[in-house]
């Protein structure tokens, strides 16, 4: 009897233990997780510097460093944004140009994104930039191409990529038309034509995939539920500091992101964003240093968006990066090599204050006869201009020697040097913040597995998900051939005794026997292979 009270004295606790847990504790379901995924394009550590004394207070990247980055490509010490985006997707270093796109002997294979294998795995996606959404770096999340110039390719990718918010730039990539020349202001971008030869009407199809299309910061405000798609200018979107003067109607990088995570915050599964803050680049490129603490203060009030929900929510992870540096960006410069113990901060942040505008919103206010150019260089803060300053920028024979002459001077004010108007292939920080964050120095293509692991995506799992559909069918017993019929719409096709299949290149569908079927991944052809997912 003794034995006996001694055995249900456990079973009696236990059952204690039980009734008094409620029952949502003892049977909860494991938190969705959620990544945001936060690049500021081009960046080196010298802006951030600057940044934090011209905001006078720390920056929300302050309290998130945990380490640094290498961000060499497969072929350079110093990478371009297309091989540092797709090493931070996909896992993989690559070659310049490449979206996406892996080496593979002499050609080149798809290799399957975050984002991509997110959506797979029924994670709520989306992509942010303030470039054109089809540049390099969004890119490199959402598309697969050879070469980062082909905007009609990405674009049409992105549109069949079933993401459920992409919120930018890149109208002009959208609309079917003839050809058109834009000046765009990017330095790397090779190709400056904005036309989609193939004259399909994207606008269309993301209205008929349910997308609510949003024009200005007025439309994202009020947006209903359902998936979004943003496009607020036809190319890149405003400098933040010229946007909050000229253009109001944009929307900052910060309402992109909070807009972005209450709507993929609704799914059930969790979310992956990828955020870009691209145009501390494209200020680098033309040593403005106005336009590159203004990108740098945006994309920093993204970070605080992200962190205010990661810290709210729990179980989301941040990363905040930058995909290498641009332009060497000193403070000091061979002026205070002498006395470069005895400069205040003050000095040197001032004659940037003076700035209203980044050097490309100020010029963009020139008249055609320039007959208003004091009152641009008042607005880039060069009011006390000499003489001789006043004769190089008057005589500059283009916007782009003007802008060059304009940000030397004030760079000169401010004891600010350039080394370069390109990359640089230094190390640079990470910044990251909840589970299972990263910490210490990385390659570029850890992130993509740091990801892949928190959110059990198995991206190297997924290294097969795209075959060479030539071989795949012809040792199956069908007959291939890529129809050429309309080079702007090239189609793989293959067929037997049964069947008919044929594969559109961009869109996620195949058509058997005349029926459309969607497929799980869009058709990739790189100009000599068809590249497809087989289900």
């Amino acid at each position: 009897m003794k034995k006996y009270k001694l055995a249900i004295i456990p079973i009696l606790i236990f059952s204690i233990i039980f009734i008094a847990i409620p029952p949502s504790c003892l049977f909860a379901e494991t938190p969705e997780k959620k990544v945001i995924f936060l690049v500021m394009d081009g960046t080196n550590s010298d802006v951030v510097t600057l940044a934090r004394w011209y905001k006078g207070s720390p920056l929300h990247l302050d309290s998130i460093l945990t380490g640094g980055v290498r961000t060499y490509s497969a072929q350079s010490a110093i990478t371009d944004s297309a091989a540092g985006g797709t090493a931070m997707a996909t896992g993989f270093k690559t070659k310049a140009d490449y979206i996406g796109m892996i080496p593979d002997g002499e050609g080149s294979k798809p290799a399957v994104s975050l984002l991509e294998a997110a959506r797979i795995q029924g994670y709520g996606t989306g992509i942010i930039s303030t470039s054109p959404v089809q540049h390099a770096t969004p890119a490199a999340f959402s598309a697969h191409v050879k070469n980062r110039d082909e905007f009609s390719d990405i674009a049409e990718q992105q549109v069949y990529q079933g993401m459920d918010v992409v919120l930018g730039g890149g109208l002009a990539w959208l609309h079917s038309g003839g050809d058109k020349r834009r000046a765009n202001d990017d330095a790397m971008l090779k190709t400056k034509e904005a036309a989609r030869k193939d004259k399909e009407n994207l606008l269309e199809i993301i209205e008929e995939k349910d997308y609510q299309i949003l024009e200005n910061k007025a439309d994202l405000d009020e947006r209903s539920p359902g998936r979004l798609w943003g496009s607020f200018a036809d190319e890149d979107m405003a400098y933040d500091f010229d946007r909050a003067a000229l253009l109001p109607e944009q929307p900052s990088l910060a309402d992109m992101t909070s807009s972005a995570i209450e709507r993929l915050n609704q799914s059930r599964n969790g979310f992956f964003l990828f955020i870009e803050g691209s145009k501390v680049d494209w200020a680098a490129h033309k040593n403005d240093p106005v336009g590159m603490i203004s990108e740098v203060l945006a994309f920093d009030e993204a970070v605080g968006e992200a962190l205010e929900f990661a810290k709210r929510d729990g179980h989301t992870m941040v990363i905040a990066v930058t995909d290498h540096g641009n332009s060497g960006l000193t403070i000091g410069n061979g002026s205070t090599d002498k006395d470069y113990f005895d400069q205040p901060v003050k000095q040197i942040i001032e004659p940037l204050k003076k700035a209203r505008l980044t050097v490309k919103g100020a010029s963009s206010q020139l008249e055609n006869d320039r007959s208003n150019l004091k009152e641009v260089l008042a607005s880039y803060g060069l009011e006390d201009h000499t003489e001789d300053e006043f004769c190089r920028v008057e005589k500059a024979g283009s916007i782009t020697e003007l802008e060059s002459e304009m940000a030397a001077m004030l760079s000169k004010r401010a004891s600010l040097g350039f080394t370069t108007h390109g990359h640089t292939g230094e190390d640079v920080f990470l910044y990251a913040y909840g589970p299972e964050k990263p910490v210490g120095l990385h390659e570029n293509t850890d992130l993509a597995t740091t990801v892949s692991d928190f959110l059990g995506l198995n991206l190297a799992g997924l290294s097969d998900w795209y075959v060479d559909a030539r071989e795949y069918y012809e040792v199956r017993g069908y007959e291939t051939k890529i129809d050429m019929s309309d080079s702007h719409n090239p189609k793989f096709v293959a067929r037997n005794e049964q069947e008919e299949l044929v594969f559109p290149e961009n869109k996620n569908i195949m058509i058997r026997n005349g029926a459309e079927i969607q497929l799980q991944a869009v058709n990739v052809y790189n100009g000599e292979t068809f590249f497809v997912h087989v289900e």
